[in-house]
């Protein structure tokens, strides 16, 4: 907690508390000799060593290591203010022994106060997990039928929650550029940037996506460093998925549903997205967020509806309409509500 309030979030007060927490927590633990804390130490006899969860070894972001750190200590600090209780309570009338064992415990019920409200704090601005986007529009101004801008504009106004900009001709500088004008349309929706993490960080984008030819995660991820950075992947079937979880994707592309235009990659199908969801919903943790593309249209998307969860990555079907928001409007409306049973109609 300290490290993450001192090296991420820059603050100098909430690095302190943390520090001031840690040996207040040290100084109380100091009450017990030192050669009886050592004495109870059995690490080869332990039986805890060899009990684990999936859960353990699965952070999806840094907010993720704080909240288990936060947890942990909280956790451990009530475990040694109960065990200072019970070695040696206030009541107990042993003379010296008692007052130092009871309030030692005392101390530690005051440093776990504290750290309820540090991991509150420490918290606060801290990126959350990837959401559950329900609409996610890719736009590429070849593909638009009006200016990219009021693409944007009209889907955002459509209900679409998140914008990627997929642009992948643009020279740098454009680029850059492009993308700090979407980031400025897209206030009170997620704004992705494709292929490039240095352009998703220059522009303060919420996120990355990438393709299976692209960089891998863990190379993302030490680009991003301990800026909030989400990172999605594409994936056209099971293998892919399951490597796309072992990288710690924060998000994950299931398709191409339906045969596109600008796909040439065999159609997975929904077949492959029951399978995903199904799989991406037994994940330690709770669900990995997800969005089904390609070829998804107001007319074939009741086909999908009724997968737990599910949201949709659309292009050319908002890009290239007359009124977009018109048409994000009719792609929600054919999903459907979250966790709504799959349609019957045909």
């Amino acid at each position: 907690m300290e490290d993450i309030a001192r090296f991420s979030r820059n603050s100098a007060e909430l690095s302190s508390r943390c520090k001031r927490a840690r040996h207040a927590l040290a100084e109380a633990v100091a009450a017990v000799p030192a050669a009886d804390l050592l004495a109870a130490r059995d690490t080869p006899g332990d039986v805890g060593t060899a009990i684990s969860t999936a859960a353990e070894y699965r952070r999806t972001s840094l907010a993720s290591v704080a909240q288990a750190a936060a947890k942990r200590a909280q956790e451990a600090a009530r475990s040694i203010e109960e065990a200072l209780k019970l070695v040696l309570p206030v009541s107990a009338g042993s003379a010296g022994s008692a007052g130092t064992y009871g309030s030692a415990a005392a101390r530690v019920e005051q440093v776990r106060y504290e750290l309820y409200e540090l991991e509150r704090r420490l918290m606060a601005d801290l990126p959350a997990p990837a959401p559950q986007w329900r609409l996610c529009v890719l736009v590429t101004e070849a593909l638009c039928r009006l200016p990219w801008q009021e693409v944007i504009r009209r889907a955002i106004a459509g209900g679409a929650d998140c914008i990627q900009l997929r642009e992948k001709t643009l020279g740098d500088g454009e680029l850059y550029r492009r993308a700090g004008e979407a980031r400025r349309l897209c206030s009170g929706v997620s704004l992705v940037i494709n292929d490039r993490p240095d352009v998703a960080l220059a522009v303060g984008a919420d996120g990355v996506h990438v393709g299976q030819d692209d960089l891998p995660v863990a190379a993302v991820r030490a680009a991003a460093g301990v800026r909030p950075l989400l990172v999605g992947v594409s994936t056209h079937d099971l293998t892919e998925l399951e490597a796309a979880i072992r990288a710690g994707a924060d998000s994950v592309g299931v398709g191409a549903m339906f045969a596109t235009s600008t796909k040439v990659r065999e159609v997975s199908g929904p077949a492959y997205l029951r399978s995903a969801v199904a799989r991406l919903a037994d994940l330690p943790g709770g669900p990995l967020p997800h969005l089904a593309i390609g070829g998804i249209t107001p007319e074939n998307i009741h086909l999908l509806a009724g997968c737990s969860g599910l949201g949709v990555a659309v292009s050319g079907v908002v890009c290239q309409a007359e009124r977009p928001d018109e048409v994000c409007r009719r792609l929600l409306a054919g999903l459907g509500p979250a966790g709504a049973e799959p349609s019957t109609k045909r």
